[in-house]
């Protein structure tokens, strides 16, 4: 059964008016395209200097387990010393770390090399992406735009997805292998440092969010968190399989410069579904949404496999793209209903990180299908990882059920807020 209280949702001309968001918003966009960048730099660096994609995809797969590993720890000292503290370092880690990775890519240096120095360029990957979250959830906190600020976030990263690997995908293709990289790392350390001075927006942290009503607990230690991270774990096995296998496709087909295209039509999908989200006053609860969107991603993700030219790659990845954004604003959506605001940061930096070891499991069997049996069964990769995450979200979407705490929260005192209840 679902209820609505309200029959119209808030739009983006009213989310962006609120006060202070435009100071964390733009800094925050420069910041966040290094990480659509990484991964597809990686590949493409490594294959041009080792001739392997399973090589690629191993090295660009060791920085997705490593960033998801560290990520949510990243979260966990943003909720506990504040933000800035935690970006100033990383993004300098982070810089370093890259630059490392390049050098000893283009001089030859063994396999065994390039893993230890993906390790750091990983694990220190700004989580931008949550950061702005945080900051939305603590200004909006109880009102009516917190579904829309939700849906703009997930704009945001669409859009980033669309930029940032045809960015990187050209830089590598027409200026040098490693240009793409060299740009991450410069990105990164300008839009880091200009949105960690932005102090005045970020949430409370330690005493500040301690005295706060509810007490702290780990966003993992709730059982409905860790049912979203399987699902956003299945989100990443499309990402990753869709970048090594596009490029693999590509260049099977002697065009690698439609890789970048092909990218741009499946994450400008995401794109423009994400802002049709944003507009919708839903009358099914989350639950259901997430389900229902999740049943669509598989079936398009089971087709990609099947397509033999760019013209129906597009198409498939087009409907691949528009079906993502649905399950990614949905299950942000969520994981704000089951957290408390103590966790905020940590718990979106779970969800992040999933994704990100979700697209590099993916990266790493799919670079290894398509050496061995031809880019077409890179494919099967993102077939495989939402049909399971599927499978784990019909069995346990019962845990996905708002606390009461939240509940109330989301009504709000004086608000009409949008409460959909499954």
């Amino acid at each position: 059964m679902s209820t609505v209280i309200s029959d119209k949702r808030p739009g983006y001309g009213q989310l962006l008016r609120t006060p202070g968001a435009l100071s964390f918003l733009l800094p925050g966009f420069a910041a966040r395209q290094p990480f659509a960048m990484l991964t597809i730099g990686i590949v493409l660096l490594v294959q041009h200097t080792t001739g392997s994609f399973g090589s690629a995809g191993a090295v660009a797969a060791v920085t997705g387990v490593s960033m998801a590993l560290f990520a949510p720890q990243s979260g966990k000292l943003a909720d506990r010393f504040g933000q800035r503290a935690v970006l100033l370092p990383g993004v300098l880690i982070h810089t370093a770390a890259v630059s490392l990775l390049v050098v000893l890519a283009l001089t030859g240096a063994p396999l065994w090399a390039l893993f230890l120095a993906a390790v750091p360029a990983g694990a220190s990957v700004p989580q931008v992406g949550p950061m702005v979250r945080a900051r939305w959830a603590a200004k909006l906190d109880g009102t009516p735009l917190m579904p829309t600020a939700a849906a703009f976030e997930s704009v945001t990263d669409e859009f980033t997805f669309v930029v940032g690997p045809v960015l990187a995908t050209a830089l590598c293709t027409g200026v040098h292998p490693a240009a793409g990289l060299i740009a991450e790392a410069a990105l990164t350390l300008v839009g880091g440092l200009f949105f960690a001075a932005q102090r005045a927006t970020q949430p409370a942290f330690g005493l500040a969010a301690a005295a706060s009503a509810e007490p702290h607990r780990s966003a993992l230690s709730i059982p409905g968190v860790r049912v979203l991270i399987v699902a956003f774990l299945g989100i990443g096995s499309v990402f990753g399989g869709m970048q090594v296998s596009l490029t693999a496709f590509t260049e099977e087909i002697g065009n690698p410069g439609a890789n970048g295209l092909l990218y741009g039509i499946f994450a400008a999908g995401n794109m423009v579904a994400g802002i049709a989200m944003g507009t919708v006053a839903w009358k099914i609860g989350p639950r259901r949404r997430l389900i229902l969107g999740y049943v669509g991603l598989t079936a398009a993700a089971s087709l990609l496999w099947t397509a033999h030219s760019v013209l129906l790659l597009g198409a498939l990845g087009l409907v691949v793209g528009l079906c993502i954004a649905p399950a990614l604003i949905t299950g942000y959506t969520i994981v704000e209903t089951l957290i408390p605001a103590s966790a905020r940061t940590e718990a979106f930096t779970w969800l992040t990180g999933a994704v990100a070891l979700g697209q590099a499991a993916a990266v790493t069997v799919a670079g290894r299908l398509a050496d061995g049996h031809g880019a077409s069964t890179g494919f099967l990769v993102p077939m495989a990882g939402t049909a399971l995450a599927l499978a784990t979200l019909l069995a346990l979407r019962s845990r996905l059920k708002p606390r009461e705490t939240s509940r109330v929260a989301a009504r709000g005192i004086g608000h009409r807020v949008p409460v959909a209840v499954d």
